[in-house]
């Protein structure tokens, strides 16, 4: 057995309470040592205590990016990142479109490189995503996940992207290896693809700013420029666009 399997302490951020119990218990099932579960975002890195160890570090934070709090979080690290965010394929993925399909799971076999990987930042990250949504998918990009999981896939999937990233190792599932490539040509920053689906939900002006902790005006200039991007002639067309684009 590994080092990186016997030792990696993992921990999980996902808005539901169920979904969150169940994958600490698939992840205990995988004799990782889960140090924390929470259904909110800190506003650390992604740190958490182990119990009888305040403050030590989780090796790899498991995030759910299609649910509110998962993208919250996934938000934060990529504007705490320092690498500026992809508009376009990097060298490395373009090298990989090739070979896409025919590789088997994982980026480790694909030749696909995560840019932004997380170095130097206080924890690893898998993120569970769907193929469907690649504005989660390019926000996972832009936070430096080290894994991307099918959130519809096979359990083990996860328990494998979780190794690979605690060894500073890269996985992408097959199914999410296209529509990564195609989030990267997605017009559309990560903030406002927050934004524009903070505005889909229904939320004002008012109550973006204060959940993004923006001001009104900076939520406005985020509308007008996904407006502009996906071509829409308003708001409510900017959000028809991009959610039949699956990046809301």
């Amino acid at each position: 057995m590994s080092r990186a399997q016997t030792t990696a302490r993992v921990q999980v951020i996902h808005s539901s309470g169920v979904l969150r119990s169940a994958l600490v218990a698939l992840l205990e099932r995988e004799r990782f040592q889960v140090t924390g579960a929470s259904g909110f975002s800190r506003a650390s890195s992604g740190t958490t205590g182990a119990p009888g160890t305040p403050g030590a570090p989780a090796t790899v934070t498991v995030v759910d990016g299609s649910c509110p709090v998962g993208a919250a979080h996934l938000e934060r690290r990529s504007l705490q990142g320092s690498a500026k965010e992809p508009t376009h394929a990097t060298p490395a993925l373009a090298a990989a479109r090739p070979g896409l399909g025919l590789a088997g799971a994982g980026a480790e076999r694909a030749g696909i490189g995560l840019a932004g990987a997380s170095r130097g930042r206080a924890a690893l990250v898998v993120v569970l995503a769907g193929a469907e949504h690649p504005g989660v998918l390019r926000l996972a990009y832009a936070a430096g996940a080290l894994g991307l999981v099918d959130r519809d896939g096979p359990a083990n999937h996860l328990a494998t992207a979780i190794r690979l990233a605690a060894g500073g190792g890269r996985y992408v599932d097959d199914g999410l290896a296209m529509s990564l490539l195609r989030a990267m040509d997605m017009p559309l920053s990560p903030r406002e693809v927050r934004v524009l689906s903070r505005a889909a939900q229904g939320d004002s002006v008012a109550e973006i700013a204060r959940g993004l902790c923006l001001s009104h005006g900076t939520v406005r200039n985020y509308i007008a420029s996904a407006t502009r991007k996906v071509g829409a002639r308003n708001r409510v067309d900017a959000i028809r666009i991009s959610r039949a684009a699956g990046w809301v």
